[in-house]
């Protein structure tokens, strides 16, 4: 499984230098999204591009594996962001990860070092 956090979708849907790096990757049919980056992707389209670029955004996030917080997740992912020092929506997209098995795929260089995640620079 893989994960691709919010600033991915971003680079991916408003085709930044790095997009390329994320194309492929979120053509997968093992792709998993929290309901959080499908919050987080849409309000930052609506307010950067547009609000049919941010509902054609959403479209495509809903095509994977959509991921609802729960109690269950919500509780693993406050554990995650006390041990590793993350805000609530890394922590969250953090324990999504986990809890799927999956590679967390990022630019957000708040998930350095940790395991299962995989972050794009411009390296």
């Amino acid at each position: 499984m893989i994960l691709v956090d919010s600033s991915g979708w971003i680079e991916h849907l408003t085709d930044r230098p790095l997009a390329d790096r994320f194309e492929k990757v979120l053509a997968s049919d093992d792709l998993v999204v929290p309901t959080i980056v499908i919050y987080e992707v849409y309000k930052f389209l609506c307010r950067e591009v547009s609000v049919e670029v941010a509902d054609g955004g959403a479209a495509l996030m809903q095509e994977s594996r959509v991921t609802v917080l729960d109690s269950r997740l919500a509780l693993f992912a406050a554990d995650l962001s006390l041990e590793h020092g993350l805000a609530m929506a890394d922590a969250v997209v953090y324990a999504t990860a986990r809890h799927h098995d999956a590679t967390l795929i990022t630019m957000d260089t708040d998930f350095v070092g940790l395991a299962g995640v995989e972050v794009v620079g411009e390296t």
